[in-house]
C-alpha cells in the first residue's frame, strides 16, 4: 500500500479555502484517505493530564484529540463555532457584513486584489477576518455572537481580570507578522477616518520575546524601507497616508523591568541615605513607561500586540495550582517561565492603568501554558478564537517539510528502533551543565551510539545531497540535530564541523570535522555549502 499522507502531503492551495484534507485515526495516524472536507479544530496533544493524584498514582499519557478535560473539549468547539460564523459572513453579501465601509474596501481588497509580488494566504486574511467578525460584526448579530462574546469575556475575567486578550494560533511559518500588519492597517485606518469611535486605535505596542525577533519585526513601522504596507501591497494606495498617522512602537518584554535610576555602591548609598528613609532609586511604572513608549504617552485605549505570546499569562495562585511540585531542571525552567511571564504581563497591566488598552492581540504557533503557570502544561489559552494548525499549514504548502530518514547503512549490530529513542540510551552520558563545569569535555568522546547515529542519518543526507545538486536545486537540503541544552548542542557541532583542539603547551591545532559536507576546519572548496543546525 503506497503511503499518499507522506508521498503527497499538499493537497490544497495556501491562497484558498481549504477543500481537502488527510484522515487521522483515533491515535492521529495517516489512514491514507483523502476526505473531501476542511479539516477540524482537534488538538491532539500527547501531554500528561493534570498531576495532582495522591501518592503512588502516576499519570496517564492522553494521546486523544483533546487534552483531557470537558473545558478543553468545549474550547475546541467555540472556535469551530467561530470558524462557521465567519465562514458564512465570509460568503454572504456585501450588504450584510455590518462593517465600516473602510473595512469592507480592506476586506474585498485583500480577498481579491491582483498582487504584483507577495499575495497573502488564506489563513493570514481568515485570523484577520475572525478578529474583524469578534469586534465589528458579532456585537451586532444577537444570540449568534452573543455566545463567542461571552465565552471571551469569561476566559478573560478568569485568566486575565481587566485585559481583554484574543489570541489567534497560526503554525509557525505561516507569516503572523503579515498578520499583525493587517491588523494595523484595518485599525488606523478606522481609527483616523472614524476619530470618535472606540472600537478602533492607532497606537500599538508591539512586543517581542527577544532582540532577534524585534528587530523582524521592524516591517511594521510605517516609514521603514521595507515596510509590509508598501512593499507588499497590503493597503490600497490612496489609504496609505492615514498608515502614516499610525504610533507604532516595537520592544521586547525585559523593557518592562523596572531600572535603578542611579548607579551607588553600597557605601555611596549609605552615605546618601544618612539616617532617612531607604533611597528610592527604582523608576516608577510611570516613568518605566515614559523610557519604554514615550510616542504612545498622550494617546487612549492602545492595541498590545503579542508576538509569541504563549511567553505572556497570568500564573495560578499556588492553591489552584494543576501542576505538580516540580524538581531539578524541570522545576528551574519552570521557575523561569514564571519569572518571564510575570514581568510581561505585569508590563502590560501597568500600561493598561496608565494609558488604557483597549485589546491584547496574542499571536502564536504555541498559545499554550507552559509550566511553571499552575495550569496543566500544554492547555490551550482559552482566549483563543482562531485555528490553522501545522498540519493545515503542510496540506496547504506552507510550510516547509522536514524529512526523518530511514537509514539504510547502519552497521551490524544497531537497529533503527534504538536511534529513533536514542536519548533514552545515551542521555546520562550528556552533559546537564555548563560544558566547563566539570572539565572540558571532548567532542570526541560523545556516546558511540550518538556518532553511529549522527554517520547513519548523515549517509543518508549526502545521497539526497547529491540527488539535489544534479536535479539543479539551487539549495541543499538541511541537517537538523535536536539538542537537550547549548552545552549539548556546542559539542554535537563541534563533532559535526570540527574545532581548535587545545593542546598541553596551551596552543591549538585544527580538528577536522566528523561530517564532511559540514566540516569548516578544511580548506576543501565545496562546490555548494551545506547548512547545519544544531
Amino acid at each position: 500500500m503506497s503511503d499518499q499522507f507522506f508521498e503527497r502531503p499538499i493537497i490544497n492551495s495556501p491562497y484558498d479555502y481549504p477543500a481537502k484534507h488527510w484522515e487521522l485515526d483515533d491515535s492521529g495516524q495517516p489512514t491514507q484517505q483523502l476526505l473531501d472536507s476542511r479539516r477540524s479544530v482537534d488538538f491532539v496533544t500527547p501531554i500528561p493530564k493534570p498531576k495532582r493524584r495522591g501518592q503512588g498514582q502516576t499519570a496517564e499519557l492522553d494521546l486523544g484529540n483533546s487534552v483531557g478535560d470537558s473545558d478543553q473539549r468545549y474550547h475546541s468547539g467555540i472556535i469551530s463555532g467561530v470558524r462557521a460564523q465567519v465562514d458564512l459572513w465570509r460568503t454572504s453579501d456585501e450588504k450584510n457584513w455590518r462593517v465600516t465601509p473602510e473595512t469592507a474596501r480592506l476586506l474585498k481588497y485583500w480577498r481579491h486584489h491582483k498582487f504584483s509580488s507577495i499575495r497573502p494566504f488564506f489563513c493570514q486574511v481568515e485570523a484577520v477576518e475572525t478578529a474583524i467578525w469578534l469586534t465589528e460584526v458579532a456585537p451586532t448579530t444577537g444570540a449568534r455572537g452573543k455566545n463567542y462574546l461571552e465565552h471571551l469575556a469569561d476566559a478573560n475575567n478568569n485568566a486575565n481580570p481587566g485585559l481583554d486578550r484574543l489570541a489567534l494560533k497560526l503554525a509557525t511559518g505561516a507569516g503572523k507578522t503579515t498578520v499583525m500588519a493587517m491588523i494595523i492597517a484595518w485599525q488606523t485606518i478606522n481609527a483616523v477616518r472614524r476619530p470618535n469611535s472606540k472600537r478602533f486605535t492607532r497606537g500599538f505596542l508591539i512586543i517581542a520575546p527577544g532582540l532577534t525577533i524585534k528587530d523582524r519585526l521592524r516591517v511594521l513601522q510605517p516609514n521603514d524601507p521595507d515596510s509590509y504596507y508598501k512593499t507588499r501591497e497590503l493597503v490600497p494606495g490612496d489609504m496609505l497616508p492615514d498608515i502614516d498617522r499610525a504610533k507604532i512602537v516595537i520592544t521586547n518584554y525585559h523593557a518592562f523591568k523596572l531600572r535603578e535610576k542611579m548607579e551607588l555602591s553600597k557605601g555611596g548609598r549609605q552615605l546618601l541615605q544618612g539616617r532617612g528613609d531607604p533611597l528610592q532609586t527604582i523608576e516608577t511604572e510611570g516613568q518605566m513607561l515614559q523610557r519604554v513608549l514615550p510616542d504612545l504617552m498622550g494617546l487612549k485605549n492602545l492595541m498590545v500586540l503579542n508576538d509569541e505570546a504563549h511567553h505572556c499569562y497570568r500564573e495560578k495562585p499556588p492553591e489552584e495550582s494543576d501542576e505538580e511540585t516540580l524538581k531539578g531542571d524541570d522545576r528551574k525552567t519552570a521557575e523561569k517561565n514564571a519569572e518571564a511571564a510575570r514581568l510581561w504581563i505585569n508590563g502590560i497591566e501597568a500600561i493598561n492603568r496608565k494609558l488604557g488598552v483597549a485589546r491584547v492581540m496574542d499571536l502564536s504557533a504555541t498559545p499554550f501554558f507552559l509550566s511553571g503557570s499552575g495550569y496543566a502544561e500544554g492547555t490551550l489559552f482559552p482566549w483563543t478564537m482562531c485555528d490553522f494548525s501545522l498540519m493545515d499549514a503542510i496540506e496547504c504548502g506552507i510550510v516547509k517539510l522536514p524529512r526523518v530518514p530511514v537509514a539504510d547503512n547502519l552497521p551490524s549490530g544497531h537497529d533503527m528502533p534504538m536511534l529513533r529513542n536514542l536519548w533514552a540510551h545515551i542521555g546520562k552520558a550528556m552533559p546537564k551543565k555548563g560544558r566547563g563545569a566539570g572539565g572540558v569535555i571532548d567532542p570526541l568522546d560523545l556516546p558511540p551510539l550518538l556518532q553511529t547515529a549522527l554517520q547513519a542519518l548523515y549517509g543518508h543526507y549526502e545521497k539526497t545531497f547529491h540527488l539535489w545538486k544534479d536535479a539543479s536545486i539551487t539549495e541543499p537540503p538541511c541537517f537538523i540535530v535536536v539538542c537537550n541544552n547549548t552545552s549539548t548542542s556546542k559539542l554535537v557541532y563541534d563533532y559535526i564541523s570540527g574545532y581548535l583542539r587545545e593542546q598541553e603547551d596551551g596552543s591549538t591545532i585544527p580538528q577536522f570535522g566528523a561530517l564532511n559536507y559540514f566540516a569548516t576546519t578544511t580548506n576543501m572548496a565545496m562546490p555548494w555549502r551545506a547548512p547545519t543546525h544544531c
